[in-house]
């Protein structure tokens, strides 16, 4: 069977686009689309639900039910003033034996800020209110007392000690973060399972440390339940001045030396943990996903393609793609291996011009010269040179059978 390479094509045809269109990029995308529009929209909903749940939580300043304007303006009628700070330097600066400091979220701070904190506060001789401070804070603010991992269950507990604030106010809404204590003479109040979830520890300098394990009795939407009222105005005006240190996010980004801190700084070390089995999971999926590790299965075609059709389909391949060599490299091919068994030559050995090249000249009587540049010359410089080449090879392919 002869083997011909169809032409190039004379006259202009036109082109068909095999870009997908508008539509077919929509219809393969719109799931991913709507996808991450329901995720924005989610978040954005969820950030706003929040936003007005919680804006100015344990802020003096604010009135919505999660503030605790409520509590500043019944101190105020006691004559205990309220000062809101949200840096580190004027915390410690505030410290005195006339003044309260209540720390809104100590978790916030870095260690070195805490232990900066307790540092200043321990010797003032004031009172220190430490709001729901959990293993990472307390243990440094208030030195001797443990957070235990597990949360109150309820939310209402009874005084269960002696402290007179404690008594006095009778059951209130502290449940929380539970306390663990090494000092003898502290007072655990309002025990959750035989645990405290309100203590004060004194100081030798005549002040004291408060940890309270919920923030409840500060809001103002639960500041007229159970004892909160009478509970919070005894914890906070013990003293004539109240300095409520807010964290702020500039303040927790700077270090003591006035350094700030870059992104690493502020990721805690569980997030690198969590980042390293991520990918290992990533890793792992990927392997479960993968698709054909090792050779290829042979398939069946389902229809039988004739030989014709094969040879026309990857001719107009080849010049749609300009490419000449490829062509002429697979045309002088299977003419070497179509004519290596006609003159003797294993075919094997039909890809070598010194076996197959003397055997064609004894069997034609030709110039050995002419067939190189035939069956192994450069590939054709254009179109024309190729359809001339096919022509060629179909040539000696007829005489070599001729008998």
């Amino acid at each position: 069977m002869t083997t011909e390479v169809t032409p190039p094509a004379t006259a202009t045809t036109p082109a068909t686009s095999t870009a997908p269109g508008a539509r077919l990029v929509w219809t393969r995308t719109r799931g991913i689309v709507l996808a991450v529009v329901l995720i924005l929209v989610t978040a954005v909903a969820m950030a706003a639900v929040r936003s007005q749940a919680r804006h100015g939580a344990l802020d003096p300043r604010s009135a919505d039910p999660y503030g605790s304007r409520a509590v500043a303006a019944l101190l105020a009628d006691r004559g205990v003033s309220t000062r809101v700070v949200t840096s580190l330097g004027a915390a410690r600066a505030a410290a005195g034996p006339d003044t309260t400091l209540l720390v809104a979220s100590p978790d916030l701070l870095t260690h070195r800020q805490q232990t900066g904190l307790h540092a200043a506060t321990a010797h003032s001789g004031g009172r220190t209110v430490l709001v729901a401070a959990g293993s990472s804070s307390v243990e440094r603010l208030a030195p001797g007392v443990s957070a235990d991992p597990a949360t109150s269950s309820g939310t209402t507990l009874e005084p269960g000690c002696a402290l007179p604030e404690a008594r006095r106010a009778g059951s209130a809404d502290t449940g929380g973060i539970r306390y663990t204590t090494t000092h003898v003479d502290a007072d655990s109040c309002y025990p959750s399972r035989r645990l405290a979830t309100l203590l004060r520890v004194p100081a030798t300098s005549g002040g004291d440390t408060v940890v309270l394990g919920a923030p409840d009795i500060l809001y103002n939407k639960r500041l007229d339940q159970q004892g909160n009222a009478s509970l919070a105005l005894q914890l906070l005006g013990s003293r004539h001045h109240l300095v409520w240190y807010l964290p702020s996010l500039s303040d927790t980004l700077a270090t003591d030396d006035g350094e700030r801190k870059n992104f690493l700084d502020l990721l805690p070390s569980g997030w690198l943990r969590a980042t390293l089995q991520l990918f290992v999971a990533a890793v792992l999926a990927a392997f479960w996903r993968a698709r054909r590790f090792g050779p290829l299965v042979p398939e069946r075609l389902p229809v039988a393609i004739r030989a014709s059709e094969t040879v026309e389909g990857r001719a107009r391949l080849y010049r749609k793609a300009d490419a000449r060599d490829r062509a002429a490299a697979a045309l002088r091919s299977t003419t070497r291996t179509r004519l290596a068994p006609l003159v003797g030559v294993p075919v094997a050995q039909a890809h070598a011009p010194e076996a197959l090249l003397p055997a064609l000249s004894a069997h034609l009587h030709g110039d050995g010269q002419a067939l190189h540049s035939l069956l192994f010359g450069p590939p054709p410089g254009d179109d024309a040179a190729l359809v001339a080449l096919t022509d060629q090879l179909d040539a000696l392919d007829r005489e070599v059978r001729r008998p």
